[in-house]
């Protein structure tokens, strides 16, 4: 009769391991650099810093943008109107051409010169302007409600913007909405004054009088143009 014999050999715990057992980190410690090169001193200091200089004019609409809203003043206004191009800073983007008046109304504190108030008699003009502004406004009812008593009968008020804003001055209600959103706060901000008439989008050019350039500008994502245009009813 044969034995069974076990094929397995005690264990016995190895109680000097050799040093490649041992785990080694492969993580390196943490050290702060205290000497950064000034590359890096400079990127964090343009992070840090104003968007512009306290006395500086600053835009955020590109040279594409000027051309098409022009174009459109261009199309809508008449040379025997009076207009008057509020919140325009130091740039008026009226084109060349000779109206019976116009009147620039600035948008810094610098730039108010002698039309501090909106203090014009009722019906003065024939077209109210605000260009790339709207989304400044603390009050826009009481602003569209003067803009309303300004305008003669049947006359225009356009109101264009893009995207493009300083985070810091704009309104909540504009920061926190999308493209679109935008588009139909300005639609209400007309329809909360009664007096005008249904007020008309325009998002993108039509017909011969605008050139390609203007075109591929407005379907462009970085700088899309929009206006809202309503007139004031006749009474």
């Amino acid at each position: 009769m044969t034995t069974l014999q076990p094929t397995l050999k005690p264990f016995k715990w190895n109680l000097d391991p050799k040093p490649t057992t041992i785990f080694q980190p492969t993580l390196k410690p943490f050290k702060w650099n205290l000497n950064p090169k000034p590359a890096t001193i400079l990127k964090i200091k343009n992070q840090l810093s104003p968007i512009h200089p306290p006395d500086a004019f600053p835009t955020h609409v590109n040279k594409n943008f000027i051309e098409t809203i022009t174009g459109l003043y261009k199309k809508q206004l008449r040379p025997e109107y009076e207009v008057l191009d509020l919140m325009c800073s130091r740039v008026s983007h009226l084109p060349k051409e000779d109206y019976k008046k116009s009147v620039e109304h600035g948008l810094h504190a610098r730039e108010l010169g002698k039309y501090p108030r909106l203090d014009f008699e009722n019906a003065t003009f024939d077209a109210v302007l605000c260009t790339a502004s709207v989304q400044y406004l603390q009050e826009p009812e009481k602003f569209f409600a003067e803009v309303l008593r300004l305008l003669r009968p049947n006359g225009v008020f356009i109101v264009s913007f893009n995207t493009g804003m300083l985070y810091e001055k704009a309104t909540d209600a504009w920061k926190n909405e999308t493209e679109s959103g935008k588009k139909r706060l300005v639609v209400n901000y007309f329809k909360c004054v009664e007096g005008f008439t249904e007020p008309e989008i325009v998002p993108k050019p039509a017909g011969k009088y605008w050139s390609n350039v203007q075109s591929s500008m407005l379907k462009s994502k970085a700088d899309p143009f929009c206006a809202v245009i309503a007139k004031k009813k006749l009474i």
